[in-house]
């Protein structure tokens, strides 16, 4: 027979006839202590019987008229407390939610992704070698009009120093403005492939969300 009783400690079991009369008799024993008898008739109202204060009732009583513990505890049943749910703290709580959403986001995405037009993530310069190879490109092209400039502004100027330096900073700045146009052409070639496969991908009759819907 469980009890929901969280103040009982140690053994409980539960109340008997047999209990029942010792503690009356006990109550009004004179022989006994007044705690003692007062714990008697506290006991004898309560329908389950903590085994620890029964017992020091019966140890203090008169041997010669006390029932025998066979006979005392005879038709007696163990009376367990059921413990406490464990409560969930709010931190645990709220990491439980996103989980929890995170998974209904994965199972939902696996669900339509046969409908869902794939994400096609090409960028120019994803990759360090391309970075590498780009940034390398420039430093020549520009070192190249720089070259071009002072050799042609040296021819033009009769050697002049300051003209020669001028003209190799002009070729340097042509050579920077035409890579900047060439990056700026390659940059809508890749971006026109794109475009073009968005607006030819065909709708589907329905969308994810009435999907999600009916489900």
């Amino acid at each position: 027979m469980p009890s929901n009783d969280s103040n009982q400690v140690g053994l409980v079991i539960s109340s008997t006839n047999s209990i029942r009369v010792f503690l009356s008799r006990a109550s009004q024993d004179p022989n006994l202590s007044h705690h003692l008898r007062h714990t008697s008739a506290d006991l004898l109202l309560q329908s389950e019987v903590p085994y620890e204060p029964l017992r020091a009732v019966w140890m203090a009583s008169d041997p010669s008229t006390r029932p025998d513990l066979t006979q005392l505890f005879s038709g007696t049943q163990f009376v367990f407390s059921s413990p406490k749910p464990r409560q969930k703290s709010e931190e645990l709580k709220s990491r439980l939610k996103k989980l929890q959403d995170l998974a209904e986001r994965k199972a939902y995405q696996e669900l339509v992704k046969d409908i869902t037009p794939k994400k096609e993530v090409e960028e120019p310069f994803s990759s360090y070698k391309d970075q590498l190879g780009f940034g390398l490109h420039v430093v020549v092209t520009m070192f190249t009009g720089y070259l071009v400039g002072y050799a042609a502004f040296r021819a033009l100027f009769n050697h002049s120093p300051a003209m020669n330096a001028a003209g190799g900073i002009l070729g340097l700045v042509v050579a920077m403005l035409v890579e900047t146009f060439l990056f700026i052409i390659r940059s809508s070639n890749l971006d026109a492939p794109k475009t073009r496969k968005f607006s030819q991908t065909p709708k589907p009759a329905f969308s994810a969300s009435n999907l999600k819907k009916n489900q």
